[in-house]
């Protein structure tokens, strides 16, 4: 089964050194917007305006499969 890596950035990389094996990369997608759902939800009101956030999703060859992205911005 591949195995897929979920790097978060928030001001710093956080990489993701282990990774999930799953089917493929629709399941890899799935599991990418449910832990940046987690994720958003996990901030509890902490995310500023100004803020990004993003999640890449690559394969376990490092090739970029799919980015999310989370924007803070304050209108003008």
């Amino acid at each position: 089964m591949p195995k897929y890596f979920f790097h978060v950035h928030h001001g710093h990389t956080e990489l993701d050194e282990e990774g999930e094996e799953l089917p493929d990369k629709h399941a890899a997608w799935r599991e990418a917007t449910v832990t940046a759902g987690q994720i958003l939800q996990g901030l509890d009101g902490g995310l500023r305006p100004q803020e990004d956030r993003s999640m890449e999703v690559v394969d376990e060859f490092q090739n970029p499969l799919y980015t999310l992205r989370i924007s803070a911005e304050k209108p003008k």
